[in-house]
């Protein structure tokens, strides 16, 4: 049986994001999805890992973040 991802939706400048977390092994795997308006998704190319899914999720957005030319939350 599967581990069901968790995800965290963000709201940027207008643009609604995802974070998806994944245990990877001893650790997580946050990855970020941008949610288009016609339902559809698109994956970043944004991918971090920590031993805990909350420092992935912050290390994705901190990435996400410097991609947007947006200052730290």
């Amino acid at each position: 049986m599967g581990i069901t991802p968790v995800a965290r939706e963000l709201e940027l400048n207008g643009r609604k994001f995802w974070i998806i977390s994944d245990p990877e092994g001893n650790a997580w795997k946050a990855r970020v999805v941008e949610l288009r308006e016609n339902g559809e998704s698109d994956e970043i190319g944004i991918d971090a890992s920590a031993t805990t899914r909350t420092a992935a999720d912050a290390s994705a957005e901190r990435k996400l973040r410097r991609l947007l030319g947006l200052p730290a939350d």
